[in-house]
């Protein structure tokens, strides 16, 4: 692997850190908010809409709590990556470059662009992950009846 491929993988891997600390802090402060809208909800003489209203921010706390722990995940499944690896096949950690694009087999955050190349991140459960998984550089995986040839496993 040369240099600039252990750049390119870092950089992803850098990239995903980033989305998902950004999953992390604005479940996070939703939570909060919500939690501050159910404690200032004042009891009125409509004792309903005073209920119904905490019950409301509950839920949105609760909702917010579920994308938390979804994002810290996420982090936990980033962690055991091995990116200082060259590999031979494909598997988590690995940057897969097929004649219809690149894929970075680490989480699901979608297109991340490094040095003007459009690499897409994808968790290694989708679908096109396990259509390459295993395979090797030259072998070619089917996907949504699309051919995708293997040029290089990083």
């Amino acid at each position: 692997m040369t240099s600039t491929d252990q750049q390119t993988k870092a950089a992803l891997f850098e990239r995903c850190q980033t989305y998902v600390q950004q999953r992390i802090d604005t479940a996070r402060q939703a939570m909060e908010a919500a939690q501050e809208a159910a404690n200032s909800e004042s009891k009125s003489s409509a004792g309903d809409k005073y209920e119904t209203g905490r019950a409301m921010a509950q839920l949105e706390r609760d909702r917010n709590a579920q994308l938390l722990a979804e994002a810290l995940k996420l982090s936990q499944d980033l962690g055991r990556l091995n990116i200082d690896k060259s590999y031979d096949t494909v598997q988590p950690g690995s940057l897969v470059t097929t004649n219809r694009g690149s894929f970075f087999i680490s989480i699901s955050a979608g297109k991340l662009t490094v040095n003007g190349t459009d690499y897409f991140a994808i968790s290694p459960a989708s679908p096109i992950a396990t259509a390459l998984s295993g395979r090797k550089t030259g072998e070619v995986a089917t996907f949504n009846k699309l051919a995708y040839q293997l040029v290089e496993i990083i």
